[in-house]
């Protein structure tokens, strides 16, 4: 097979990665991919946002399958323009893909399928956002409605915390993506994250992970995209699995289904745990980022085969083989994320690292300039690791960290620690 992903992180060379493992895997092509992918893989100069030329290019090279890796692309309606022009692609349609684009769509549905989540308000003008904060109380979440990069999201503490929120979203610091605004209950738990394969009829759960979101040790300080990850997530025991799939995923799948716009993808709960009882923080349409780097490290090669039983209606008869394993990624940022960061230096000792099923650095934000590594962006390097424990994973990946010449690069030198 001709396989094209669209995306270029440290997500995509996760998912290029256990796709080459895969026989199936004839020729891989990543647009616009980075200078790890490019290593494994052809790059190719694309709007992946633009859905006619994503297809125009598709069918110019034979492409069989595709895979859209982040979300902007299925909130721009990529996969329903693939899907027009005959082309087997693994993400939900523009529609479906509102359960991480619109906040307040997903809390509808939520309350249509009684799924347990937070308390919440909708608000369209600041005035009545805070009126409902001072009614409410701090802590209490503040979310822009639409896609904000997984940046958009502040726990207030106090009530002048939320009302800065509350102008900094109206005021355009996301964007359009603040023009609505949602407010929720502050929950208390342990958060965890929940990968679930849907057909748009069955779904099949592949796997857990925590990650780190907070930019310092002890989860301090400000919101990142994330700054490590492990799974499996001790917190999700069979049992809370069990339920998050019975009271939340499967009646979000029927729902959407029922409104027809049935759910085709990877759905990601992420979920709040508390005495055993899950409850729904927010939904993404595509595998987390950097949860995926650790679900591709234990998946490996079958992660392909689950993407094309789900892209073609056959997850009924599909079954994930987990191996008794555990996995973590640590993030490599540049000094400064998630605030202003340089770019451009560069970054040493990786050729002389280890490059196998067990260790593996996946690019996130890298160029390759003049035969070197320099960095691309606020998330660069994603050092993961695999071993029987999660202490064995957290070894390794670290010892690997060590090797790596980056002065201008920071990372947190305790991911892991809720579950060791």
């Amino acid at each position: 097979m001709n396989i094209l992903i669209l995306g270029g992180g440290g997500r995509e060379h996760a998912l290029a990665w256990a796709i080459l493992q895969n026989p199936k895997c004839d020729r891989l092509i990543v647009a616009p991919g980075n200078a790890g992918i490019a290593a494994i893989a052809e790059c190719a100069t694309l709007d992946i946002e633009d859905g006619g030329a994503v297809a125009a290019f598709a069918e110019e090279n034979a492409v069989d399958f595709v895979v859209i890796g982040p979300e902007a692309p299925l909130a721009a309606g990529v996969a329903d323009r693939l899907e027009a022009a005959g082309i087997l692609c693994f993400g939900p349609s523009r529609a479906a893909s509102a359960l991480e684009s619109s906040k307040s769509f997903t809390k509808a549905i939520c309350d249509a399928s009684n799924a347990p989540t937070a308390g919440y308000g909708h608000f369209t003008d600041a005035g009545a956002a805070k009126a409902h904060v001072r009614k409410a109380g701090a802590p209490i979440v503040v979310k822009a409605d639409g896609l904000a990069a997984g940046k958009g999201v502040i726990v207030a503490m106090s009530l002048a915390e939320a009302e800065a929120a509350i102008d900094d979203m109206f005021g355009g610091a996301f964007g359009g993506a603040g023009a609505e605004v949602v407010i929720e209950e502050f929950m208390e738990g342990e958060e965890a994250s929940f990968f679930v394969l849907c057909d748009g009829t069955d779904v099949l759960a592949i796997g857990t992970a925590q990650d780190h979101k907070r930019v310092g040790e002890g989860d301090t300080g400000p919101n990142t995209g994330g700054m490590g990850a492990y799974s499996p997530a001790p917190v999700m025991t069979e049992a809370v699995c069990a339920k998050a799939m019975e009271e939340i995923v499967k009646p979000t799948v029927a729902e959407m289904a029922r409104r027809g716009t049935p759910y085709k993808g990877v759905l990601y709960a992420g979920l709040m745990v508390r005495d055993g009882q899950p409850r729904l923080v927010e939904y993404n349409v595509r595998f987390g980022d950097p949860e995926a780097q650790v679900l591709m490290m234990r998946l490996g090669g079958q992660a392909l085969d689950l993407m094309l039983a789900c892209a073609e209606g056959r997850l009924a008869e599909a079954k994930v083989n987990w191996a008794d394993d555990h996995a973590m990624t640590v993030v490599m940022a540049a000094k400064g994320y998630p605030g202003a960061y340089e770019k451009g230096s560069v970054i040493g000792g990786l050729d002389a690292l280890p490059a196998d099923s067990f260790r593996m650095v996946f690019h996130a934000g890298t160029r390759a300039e003049d035969g070197k590594v320099t960095a691309a962006g606020g998330r660069v390097l994603n050092v993961t690791a695999r071993g029987a424990s999660l202490a064995e994973a957290q070894e390794k990946a670290y010892a690997m960290i060590d090797r790596i010449d980056w002065p201008e690069g920071f990372y947190r030198r305790d991911i892991g620690w809720r579950a060791l």
